[in-house]
């Protein structure tokens, strides 16, 4: 889906995990331990395009059935974030995996008096991300006047 004008950060935290070893009782050593990827938040504005809203409705829809579950089966995708640069050239990707719809906000807040843009919010739980690195940097593009 294109258009999204707002990700956060791409967060991970690994913990700490400290221990003693047996000839050494004076100091502890540490160890990397469980590490958590923070979820993703997206930002766009709102458009007559679905395609966001049906994929919540995957995971939560009033009038389903029992329960709140509806399709548990493919809830979860695997989503590529691409960034351009100021040119329109792919800069950066990156590939986010196993994503779910933990928290949808249709529209914001709407003032009649404010000088903005309708905007859906969409946070995506994810089991980890990572760099693409085939998408090298782009070289810079040259214009000519009077352009041929």
């Amino acid at each position: 889906v294109a258009g999204v004008s707002k990700v956060s950060p791409l967060k991970r935290t690994t913990e700490v995990v400290s221990h003693r070893e047996g000839g050494d009782p004076s100091s502890s050593r540490r160890a990397p331990g469980r590490t958590e990827f923070e979820a993703i938040t997206l930002e766009s504005g709102v458009t007559q395009d679905t395609e966001f809203e049906k994929w919540t409705n995957k995971v939560w829809n009033l009038g389903s059935g029992l329960g709140s579950e509806v399709s548990l089966a493919d809830f979860r995708k695997d989503i590529i974030l691409e960034i351009y640069n100021e040119a329109g050239q792919l800069a950066l990707a990156y590939k986010v995996f196993r994503c779910w719809v933990s928290e949808y906000q249709a529209m914001a807040e709407l003032d009649a008096n404010a000088n903005a843009v309708l905007i859906a919010t969409l946070k995506l739980e994810n089991e980890g991300w990572e760099r693409d690195y085939d998408v090298t940097e782009p070289s810079e593009p040259s214009f000519s006047e009077p352009a041929a």
